[in-house]
């Protein structure tokens, strides 16, 4: 197993803050109400969990464009975008139902994960970095379901 690089690695941990922290503010009652009356409705629980999930899926669809980039074939521009379109298409219908489609969503990016580092486009480390990220994200957007 390649070890993840150290910036990728933090970088991707740190991104993982707004998913924690919006689980957190679900599960601790008081914690909502500090974020709340701090940082406003918008940062605590799903709100920001939701809000920010679509922003990585479409994030995350660069990051693969950019990989699609390296071998110029449409398949791979044409993965590339799925997830943006994912987000944009499927996040509505209220709290429950978006969080169910995100999580669908971040487990259909680590297919294309899984397939453009198949084709050899990522770096070697690549999915190590993307099943932890993922399934702590999925992890952190079950209280919103459940």
């Amino acid at each position: 197993m390649m070890q993840i690089p150290r910036a990728p690695l933090l970088l991707g941990l740190a991104g993982l803050i707004p998913f924690i922290w919006g689980a957190m503010t679900i599960l601790f009652p008081d914690l909502a109400i500090w974020g709340q009356m701090t940082l406003g409705g918008r940062f605590i629980g799903p709100y920001i969990q939701l809000f920010y999930g679509a922003i990585i899926l479409a994030f995350m669809s660069g990051v693969l464009w950019g990989f699609a980039a390296k071998t110029d074939r449409a398949i791979g521009y044409i993965l590339s975008v799925i997830p943006a379109l994912w987000a944009f298409l499927m996040t509505g219908g209220g709290p429950i139902a978006a969080a169910m489609n995100l999580i669908v969503g971040f487990l259909g990016l680590l297919m294309l994960d899984w397939q453009f580092w198949r084709w050899g486009l990522t770096p070697p480390w690549w999915m190590q970095l993307r099943i932890l990220l993922t399934a702590i994200v999925a992890v952190t957007l079950l209280p919103i379901v459940i």
